[in-house]
């Protein structure tokens, strides 16, 4: 994963879900669901195999569960390294810089219209 380059949407969204809070996977899956309002369907397979990615960069790691999250059907625990957390940031700002480009575009004449 080049973690320079801009990155893939179900990364980011996978990123923003980590940000909010430490959580198993399923729990991010859900996430990224409602944030991104079903427009970001991840199937477990490409969300592990991103999030694995992830791991390996070293945005993400695996955290100890505590005694109250014990729940043996629950699997690991995941949340931003402090590189991952500066990742994220620079991927919002130039997202949000992007956004507020494209605010000051004009849009252009329809044919027949100045």
């Amino acid at each position: 994963m080049d973690i320079s380059a801009p990155l893939k949407p179900a990364v980011f969204y996978i990123l923003l879900a980590l940000a909010e809070r430490d959580s198993h996977g399923y729990a991010v899956m859900q996430a990224v669901r409602e944030r991104s309002a079903g427009q970001m369907p991840l199937r477990t397979g490409s969300f592990y195999r991103h999030l694995g990615k992830l791991v390996d960069a070293g945005l993400v790691e695996e955290t100890p569960r505590r005694p109250a999250d014990a729940d043996p059907r629950r699997g690991a625990c995941y949340r931003l390294t402090p590189r991952g957390r500066e990742r994220f940031e620079q991927e919002r700002r130039r997202l949000a810089e992007l956004v507020a480009v494209s605010g000051g575009l004009r849009r252009a004449p329809r044919k027949g219209h100045v």
